[in-house]
């Protein structure tokens, strides 16, 4: 594979990734899932297992040795954006039991209010 290519791959990668962090820490601050969109998650993860599993045909059907068909850092980086958001699915579903707690004691409060 065109190194050029690979580099700017992996420069796509790191850079949409950054965003990544971002939003992990704002919502391990913000303890809430609103405005978050599970479904976003959802397929921006099966975007990168679908651009990884493409990675690893093309290493496949290639006669050479991988690390000349698919440089490390490209998968490194895939790997890691997959990390990033697989973290940030599990924080969605830590605030949205944080909603529903809070939900819960509002009512609670609302009938003993009453």
């Amino acid at each position: 594979m065109n190194s050029f290519s690979s580099i700017m791959e992996m420069l796509m990668v790191l850079l949409f990734g950054i965003s990544w962090p971002l939003n992990i820490f704002k919502a391990l601050k913000s303890k809430s899932s609103k405005g978050t969109s599970i479904l976003f998650y959802l397929c921006i993860w099966l975007g990168y297992v679908f651009a990884l599993a493409g990675k690893f045909a093309l290493i496949a059907d290639n006669p050479a040795p991988w690390y000349e068909t698919v440089h490390w850092y490209v998968l490194f980086f895939y790997f890691l954006n997959i990390a990033m958001v697989t973290f940030g699915i599990i924080i969605y579903f830590r605030n949205r039991m944080y909603d529903n707690r809070k939900n819960q004691t509002e009512m609670r409060a609302s009938y003993e209010g009453v």
